[in-house]
C-alpha cells in the first residue's frame, strides 16, 4: 500500500508540511517493500484549487492513505470518493508520522477547512 506525506523538502526528517495543497513535495511510502519516493507537487504553484489538485495528484500516483496536518473540503471529497484514508499526523518528522502510522497511533481527519481558494 501507499502513503502519501507532504513535505517542505525532499527528505524524510523534516517535520510533515502544515499545508496539503501547496506542499512543495510529496513523500510515497510503500509499506510493502519499504520503497520511499519523492515527488514534486505540481500544484504548488497552482492559482487555485491547489488542494484539489494534489489530491488528484496523490490519488493518480497510487496512494490509499494520506497522512497531513490538514485538508480542505474539496480535497477531502477527492480523496474520499477514491476511498482514501486521511489520518492526522502529529507534531513531528515524516519518519516519526510513518512510524506512528505502522503502529495504529495515528487518528483520522475528520475536520476540513473550507479551503483558501486561490490564495497562496
Amino acid at each position: 500500500m501507499i502513503v502519501a506525506v507532504p513535505t517542505d523538502e525532499n527528505n524524510a526528517s523534516v517535520n510533515v508540511c502544515v499545508s496539503f495543497g501547496r506542499a512543495p513535495y510529496f513523500l510515497f511510502y510503500n509499506t510493502e517493500n519499504g520503497e520511499t519516493v519523492f515527488a514534486e507537487n505540481p500544484a504548488a504553484v497552482a492559482s487555485g484549487g491547489a488542494g484539489v489538485k494534489a489530491a488528484q495528484f496523490i490519488v493518480d500516483r497510487g496512494a490509499k492513505a494520506l497522512i497531513t496536518v490538514r485538508a480542505g473540503e474539496n480535497a477531502a471529497e477527492v480523496l474520499t470518493d477514491a476511498n482514501l484514508d486521511i489520518w492526522k499526523a502529529i507534531n513531528g518528522t515524516v519518519n516519526e508520522n510513518l512510524s506512528a502510522y505502522h503502529q495504529g497511533k495515528l487518528s483520522r481527519l475528520d475536520h476540513f477547512h473550507a479551503g483558501f481558494h486561490g490564495k497562496a
